[in-house]
């Protein structure tokens, strides 16, 4: 499945690019760095962690000092939410996300401003075996009890590029604007262990390096 949106991730930019690009716009890039991941909730104490992205994308001049950037970045994320006596349940999100990113040129082929929308798919959330009986703090919740989450989400991405025309550094923040936890609020069994409805946003920042073929 993944093989084939990036497939057609790639001939969809390649021709967008081909329609509206210069001749020598379009850059295949690679890139890899670190997160940092926080929780915004009311719901729960919770701590930022650290994790890891990488991906390809496909960066074009669109038009004057505007280019587009289409990705596709796969993350492993991390957060910490406190638990009963001083304890704290470190909490792992996986998955990939699409993007669509406009780019305004403030020194051409050096430094650019970036921002979009990205599309999160991921999987359930992930925890150690030896947290799964904690019970999280202010709650009734066990901290196996809140892992199936939302598998889809909407982001928007703001960052900042700098460098040459094969190598950037990346640094850029990701906000889900969506409720992470929309999925469990349906679950009947689960709302006498807490306090009205679970809502919580994810919010990440990146640094990265992009190698562009």
């Amino acid at each position: 499945m993944n093989k084939k949106i990036t497939f057609l991730l790639l001939m969809f930019s390649s021709f967008g690019f081909a329609q509206y690009g210069y001749r020598d716009g379009n850059r295949i890039g690679i890139s890899a760095g670190v997160s940092q991941t926080s929780l915004f909730t009311s719901n729960f104490n919770s701590s930022p962690e650290t994790g890891f992205a990488g991906g390809l994308s496909v960066r074009g001049n669109y038009y004057n000092n505007w280019s587009m950037i289409y990705g596709m970045q796969f993350f492993s994320n991390n957060f910490s939410l406190e638990a009963n006596f001083d304890q704290k349940v470190k909490y792992n999100i996986q998955g990939v996300q699409i993007r669509i990113l406009f780019s305004y040129n403030i020194v051409e082929d050096h430094v650019s401003l970036d921002f979009g929308p990205t599309l999160q798919i991921n999987g359930k959330l992930q925890i150690a075996d030896s947290d799964e009986s904690k019970i999280l703090k202010d709650t009734s919740l066990r901290a196996d009890q809140i892992l199936d989450v939302s598998t889809v989400s909407g982001n928007f991405y703001l960052g900042v590029s700098a460098g040459s025309r094969t190598v950037r550094a990346l640094i850029f923040y990701e906000y889900g604007f969506t409720n992470l936890f929309s999925k469990l609020n349906k679950d009947e069994e689960l709302k006498p262990l807490y306090n009205g409805d679970l809502k919580g946003n994810l919010g990440t920042i990146n640094g990265q390096v992009v190698f562009y073929l």
